[in-house]
């Protein structure tokens, strides 16, 4: 578990501080990739992906904090990984925290010799741009197997 402060703010990989609550919040209501998730669906992505960074309003260890943002990568740690849930709440957005979130998942220790890192944004670009993040070379090679509205009954 690592721990980054800046300006008031804190990013954990530490999923014991998540606010498990808010994050079904964001991703069930308001994420447009994820509307109507359920729960459980939720808790078991989180489960299963070994790297989850909650950002926070406050020093962990110093005071209360109050989750603000969350990103998690999905990966083997060497040779792919996959960034999604990536959010910072609106009442915290222009303070930089997403691109300090980025330069922290970015840059991170077990994920900087990824050999493929990849997301997929629908509004995000230049955002992702920053962290070298581009369009697919070949997008023809690229092959896919999605559920259309899997949450939706």
């Amino acid at each position: 578990m690592k721990v980054w402060v800046n300006k008031g703010f804190s990013i954990s990989t530490n999923k014991e501080y998540l606010d498990f609550d808010l994050i079904h919040n964001f991703l069930n209501q308001e994420a447009y990739w994820s509307k109507g998730i359920p729960k459980e669906t939720v808790k078991k992505s989180i489960e299963h992906t070994p790297f989850c960074f909650g950002v926070y309003k406050g020093e962990i260890g110093n005071e209360v904090i109050e989750q603000v943002g969350f990103a998690r990568v999905i990966t083997d740690s060497a040779t792919f990984a996959y960034l999604c849930d990536v959010f910072i709440l609106p009442d915290y957005r222009k303070l930089g925290l997403s691109k300090w979130l980025m330069d922290i998942i970015t840059n991170h220790s077990e994920l900087k010799g990824v050999r493929r890192f990849m997301l997929a944004t629908n509004d995000a670009h230049s955002l992702y741009k920053q962290y070298g993040f581009e369009q697919l070379d070949n997008p023809e090679l690229f092959m896919q197997k999605v559920q259309k509205s899997p949450y939706q009954k």
